[in-house]
């Protein structure tokens, strides 16, 4: 892989990482990273792509106003985005295309990343209302700070019962729990803090063995407690030839990608190889995705539903019933790859594991997209993503004292890896005519974010903020009375240049300096983040 010598060079490393991995690109397609891409914003580092692009806005919400990360995020996700570009251009050109080339930037990363935020701002709902409270983590009576996890209203209830909360305080605190995910923000009561403060941590733990709750303290170090690949990808038995078809417009065109997916690591995987061209057919129950229903809405749609499962087909069947498992069989016998985020142990259950599809199916891309994959035992807790900021030591690299972001970090970085290992496993089988288990999860994907922190600095304006490069010294106190659209202005003729912090998303929808980044179709979406020539 090459760069020009301006290229990020966080970005760039990451991609050299994860293809030398691999040990499957093409040396003679060139990758070319650079921050602005098709944006029209004098980009020039990642404080600046964070801010312009909307990172510091939806990560800082839960504290009320735009917030750094102090981690290199979006030159991570262009990272895998660039190693992504190359295998798509390396699998083209096993099917007689002539691509050489393949271009992205920091910038359309960064979008990428608030995809779902974008659509929702831009929705035909008004905006949620943030509701006030404190966010977790919880700091237990001897000092632990810990994060908690469910799925499950009514093991909710039990837990914070079993503390002694209030009934009043645990009804209002689920639904800003449940839809963190969602808004960024968790404003919960006070009272449950209190519960958590009165309890050690070993009575916690307790309590939530005893009513179905994940427990697991934020770790101090920003070190993983491991090493793990970001992909793995494990020969599947049997072989088929398989017939180039003539090279289309998009480097997957041709490809048929099974999906069975939910909330966002796996739709996400889906959506990047939909967008490479892959036709992508969306398993749901009968009734569809209960996410198609909720706000903030598009017509008959959710917003957030749309960002990732846009252009999908979508097929209804009831996994639960044996014709259900057969329909899905029938379908992953005529498909290239298929792909799921299913609890463990669920596959194998179900009959629909990698080695019962790959009997009917020789030469099958069998993807698993999980949260913790078999770091954590065969009892593992939720593997959903703040519990794996905090275990990963992430959290701990984002802000001190160590906190997740209430961004979806790793959701968005696991589907954007697992999207990656399918690349990887679908160039391999062009060329050996082999299948492939792919495996990876939030936690391998969250050790892909380099850990060092990066102190990014904040100046207000008379209507917002502005970030200045990093490294700089210079002093904007006086300059506190400038708009931050003059302040960009005037800097970017007598410097140091600065670059305006994004405060509202949809303001950020209509600039029409992001116009070739982002399309609108009821709600904003991100275009295709790689050139391919």
């Amino acid at each position: 892989m090459s760069a020009p010598p301006t290229a990020p060079d966080v970005a760039s490393a990451v991609a050299a990482g994860q293809l030398d991995a691999l040990e499957l690109s093409d040396p003679d397609v060139e990758c070319v990273v650079d921050w602005s891409g098709p944006v029209q914003l004098p980009l020039h580092d990642e404080a600046s792509v964070q801010a312009a692009c909307g990172i510091m806005h939806v990560h800082g919400r839960a504290a009320g106003r735009p917030v750094p990360l102090a981690v290199d995020y979006a030159s991570t996700v262009a990272g895998v985005l660039a190693a992504q570009g190359v295998l798509a251009a390396t699998i083209a050109r096993a099917r007689g295309a002539r691509v050489n080339s393949v271009r992205t930037s920091v910038a359309q990363a960064a979008l990428l990343s608030v995809q779902q935020y974008l659509a929702a701002a831009t929705a035909d709902d008004p905006p949620e209302e943030v509701r006030a409270g404190l966010r977790p983590p919880f700091t237990t009576a001897d000092g632990v700070r810990i994060e908690v996890e469910t799925l499950n209203a009514e093991a909710w209830q039990r837990f914070w019962r079993a503390l002694g909360a209030a009934d009043s305080a645990i009804a209002r605190g689920w639904w800003p729990f449940q839809q963190r995910f969602a808004t960024a923000t968790c404003g919960l009561p006070a009272a449950l803090h209190d519960a958590v403060g009165a309890a050690t941590h070993a009575e916690i733990r307790t309590a939530a063995e005893k009513t179905g709750i994940s427990v697991l303290p934020v770790r101090d170090e920003p070190t993983g407690p491991m090493d793990l690949p970001a992909c793995t990808l494990t020969h599947l038995p049997g072989s088929q030839p398989h017939r180039l078809p003539p090279p289309g417009a998009l480097p997957l065109d041709g490809i048929v990608v099974v999906e069975s997916t939910r909330r966002v690591q796996g739709p996400a995987a889906g959506h990047v190889l939909r967008m490479l061209g892959a036709d992508v057919v969306r398993i749901e129950p009968p009734g569809g995705d209960p996410m198609r229903g909720v706000p903030p809405m598009v017509r008959d749609r959710s917003a957030r539903y749309l960002a990732l499962n846009a252009g999908k087909r979508v097929v209804e069947l009831d996994l639960k019933t044996p014709g259900g498992c057969r329909g899905l069989r029938e379908l992953v016998a005529e498909a290239d790859v298929f792909l799921h985020n299913w609890a463990p142990g669920k596959a194998a259950q179900l009959g629909l594991d990698a080695q019962d599809l790959a009997s009917s199916s020789p030469g099958l891309v069998y993807a698993w997209a999980s949260g913790w994959g078999s770091a954590m035992g065969t009892d593992p807790p939720l593997g959903t993503d703040f519990l794996v900021q905090a275990h990963s030591g992430l959290a701990a690299a984002i802000s001190k004292p160590a906190a997740p972001s209430l961004m979806t970090l790793t959701d968005v970085l696991g589907g954007l890896v697992c999207a990656q290992g399918v690349l990887a496993a679908l160039l391999r089988r062009l060329r050996t005519g082999s299948g492939s288990r792919v495996d990876t999860s939030l936690l391998s994907a969250a050790g892909v974010v380099p850990r060092h922190r990066t102190d990014r600095r904040l100046h207000r304006t008379r209507d917002g903020f502005s970030v200045l490069p990093e490294g700089s010294t210079s002093d904007f106190a006086d300059r506190r009375e400038m708009p931050t659209e003059a302040l960009v202005s005037r800097c970017a003729d007598a410097g140091p240049p600065v670059a305006p912090v994004c405060t509202d998303l949809a303001e950020l929808a209509a600039d029409p300096r992001f116009r070739h980044a982002l399309g609108h179709d009821g709600h904003t979406y991100v275009r295709t983040p790689w050139e391919f020539s």
